[in-house]
């Protein structure tokens, strides 16, 4: 059952919504300095977590040529997450759906395990250096206390709450879920090894907290966990567990579950607690069509984000646990389509992610957590037309503008420089008014053993014509060894990295020809774009460039050769 979206309206709504080709104001001046002897501490590489609701398309043509192109940021750091993994059906895709048939039971109630569709899927992350991260979920239709009717039929335009079906019902029988969780667990690690295994994330269930994907109480949820939990590491005692991946900071349910799992009496094993890794929550944006636009609401993300921190910081024996943002987005459905969402195939989408990832980093920072992680929920959907509307990172194995933002993180190094812009909006007031005024140019900057990265964008929340950047960029304190070294200037903006602008530019075409399609391939990748060469002064490295609305730039400094 694949939903297939007629191209003509979605297409007429983002060019509706896109203002790229209209004249811009004059250029504002920024000034930005970095600091090359100023560590400000680890810049971890918290993009490289991916996800997606239809875990079947990772098997297909274009999905496994996009998880090669993700493995290929960052080989055996980049993870994967997937609700659908263990509900019952034959592998076919659908819109927020997916199967494996991983679970039913014979004529006597004795399980019964069929590993093949989920080993195929993991078989394919592994084999393009991606790693599970693994999402115990849904409930087999054997195993549902109400397995009719199991299977959603939603599609765009319908109410979203109507995703729901057995799949989300509690377990009838809870120690068949636990063991299922270590069967499964133990399938992996005789398959892939006990090493490789112990690299993964294991999480129970997903947005346990909302109507849509939950049909249980919040202790039944415990309970469910409490039993995944404990089948997973009856397994493989060294598992990473952790959890549990609510929709939002989660409110008075997270406060229940981060107490459940320090305090709280487990289920499963009747001791105190859980065992817990890392904490995963969700936070999302809340774009609007306004005045003929998009406009952006990268506040409400920002807000998600950091009373999620706050809550975790409360916790003294949760606080130093990794987190990982379990989804981490514009808005909240990939598969909705309508004009709100007309940012997405385009520059809008690539910038706002520069800005909120860099605001994420700075949050972490303040509320003093450790930031493992933030997931963006974005794939790709397969035998759909060409950039059909939905929150993707390629459109018929076309790359789309965002992703070479995630290419440009991936050259980042690990450790974060002091990075000042005249431009950039201060954190308190972004976080609470998101960039509605002034455009946020802004930048972070890394040192890492061969290169120098210093990311700027300029970004605005209103999809209108605005200023490009005149940005004059002062590196002072440049160690010895990357004196005369090669500097690379990335970029990301309407006609550099831009496969949307690029087919635009075509004429749009809904079947491109073989050379067309080329042509877009190229214009998919990430756009190396020369720059004025940088002048040395007594105040350090000088380098100016303009940088367009919606626009990102990485300037690479490489080490000298010797």
């Amino acid at each position: 059952m694949r939903n297939r979206v007629g191209a003509g309206l979605f297409v007429a709504l983002l060019l509706a919504g896109s203002s790229a080709f209209a004249q811009a104001p004059a250029d504002i001046p920024v000034s930005i300095t970095v600091d090359a002897a100023k560590p400000v501490g680890e810049l971890r590489p918290i993009w490289r977590f991916f996800g997606a609701d239809e875990p079947n398309y990772a098997t297909m043509k274009d999905g496994r040529k996009l998880l090669g192109h993700l493995g290929a940021l960052r080989s055996k750091a980049v993870y994967f997450r997937t609700h659908n993994l263990l509900n019952t059906g034959d592998g076919t895709p659908a819109l927020k759906w997916g199967s494996t048939n991983v679970y039913a039971e014979d004529a006597s109630g004795r399980p019964v395990y069929d590993w093949t569709i989920l080993d195929r899927l993991f078989d394919t992350y592994l084999a393009n250096g991606v790693r599970p991260y693994v999402q115990i979920g849904f409930m087999p239709q054997a195993l549902s206390t109400r397995p009719e009717p199991y299977q959603h039929a939603w599609r765009p335009g319908f109410d979203y709450n109507l995703i729901s079906g057995g799949w989300g019902y509690p377990p009838k029988d809870y120690d068949k879920w636990s063991e299922l969780a270590y069967q499964w667990t133990r399938h992996c690690v005789e398959r892939y090894g006990r090493a490789e295994v112990e690299t993964w994330y294991f999480e129970v269930w997903n947005e346990p907290n909302g109507p849509a994907y939950w049909k249980g109480t919040p202790q039944e949820f415990h309970k469910l966990h409490d039993y995944a939990i404990a089948g997973v590491r009856r397994a493989l005692p060294t598992a990473r567990v952790g959890g549990p991946d609510v929709a939002g900071s989660g409110g008075q349910f997270m406060e229940d579950f981060l107490t459940h799992v320090t305090e709280g009496t487990n289920y499963a094993t009747g001791q105190k607690g859980t065992p817990t890794d890392f904490l995963a929550f969700h936070a999302k944006g809340a774009p609007r069509f306004v005045d003929g636009h998009v406009q952006m609401g990268i506040a409400a993300q920002l807000a998600g984000i950091d009373k999620g921190f706050s809550m975790i910081a409360a916790r003294p024996a949760l606080k130093d646990k990794p987190i990982v943002i379990g989804e981490s987005d514009p808005e909240g459905c990939a598969a909705c389509q309508g004009p709100s969402f007309g940012y997405r195939n385009g520059t809008v989408y690539s910038s706002y992610t520069a800005a909120s990832f860099a605001r994420a980093h700075d949050l972490a920072a303040r509320r003093g957590v450790t930031l493992d992680g933030a997931l963006t929920w974005a794939f790709e959907f397969e035998d759909q037309p060409y950039f059909a509307g939905f929150r993707q990172l390629s459109s018929n194995g076309l790359d789309l503008a965002v992703l070479n933002v995630f290419r440009m993180f991936s050259l980042m190094g690990p450790e974060r420089l002091e990075a000042v812009s005249s431009g950039q909006i201060p954190l308190d007031e972004i976080v609470a008014q998101g960039v509605r005024g002034r455009p946020d140019v802004g930048t972070l900057a890394s040192l890492g053993p061969d290169r120098l990265a210093i990311l700027v964008w300029n970004y605005h929340d209103d999809d209108v014509p605005g200023p490009a950047a005149d940005v004059s960029l002062v590196l002072k304190n440049l160690p010895r060894a990357f004196t005369g070294g090669r500097l690379v200037h990335y970029r990301v903006d309407e006609t550099h990295g831009n496969v949307y602008g690029a087919w635009r530019r075509m004429g749009s075409p809904m079947a491109p020809t073989k050379a067309q399609y080329d042509a877009l391939e190229q214009a998919s990748s990430l756009a190396v774009i020369d720059s004025p060469p940088p002048v040395r002064g007594k105040n350090g490295l000088t380098l100016t460039f303009q940088l367009p609305r919606q626009g990102v730039s990485l300037l690479v400094l490489e080490r000298a050769r010797p």
